[in-house]
């Protein structure tokens, strides 16, 4: 089984700008109303629709309304990545910070509004 998260949004180049230049996903696919980005590693993917498109049923119509929704996306060196974001100039809503549960992790938005959280998970082991 794989999972594709899918989001609905007027923003298709916005997000496209977005995923490609602040997270160096890359472009599976895309036509003019559907948009499938890859993480780096080529491992994930998530995609980006259109709203009351056509081609598509009903169900996939209405747009995300910006709230409730979170991206967690996992890297190696999160120090690094913070530092590589921030240099973007792009807002950070959680500055890096180390949990009490063991993750090292910082957040930003998309231009949809879904929060991304980019973490380090670290083992009770390495504390």
């Amino acid at each position: 089984m794989k999972l594709n998260a899918g989001i609905v949004t007027a923003k298709l180049e916005e997000t496209k700008a977005f995923y490609i230049g602040v997270l160096g996903f890359g472009v599976t696919f895309e036509n003019e109303f559907y948009l499938l980005l890859h993480t780096p590693d080529q491992k994930a993917e998530i995609s980006f629709l259109l709203p009351d498109h056509p081609s598509q049923q009903p169900l996939f119509h209405k747009p995300f309304s910006g709230e409730g929704m979170y991206l967690t996306i996992e890297v190696e060196d999160v120090d690094s990545f913070y530092r590589e974001i921030k240099g973007k100039n792009i807002e950070i809503k959680i500055e890096l910070r180390d949990e009490p549960w063991g993750d090292r992790h910082f957040a930003i938005q998309d231009p949809n509004g879904i929060g991304i959280d980019i973490v380090k998970y670290v083992s009770q082991a390495e504390k």
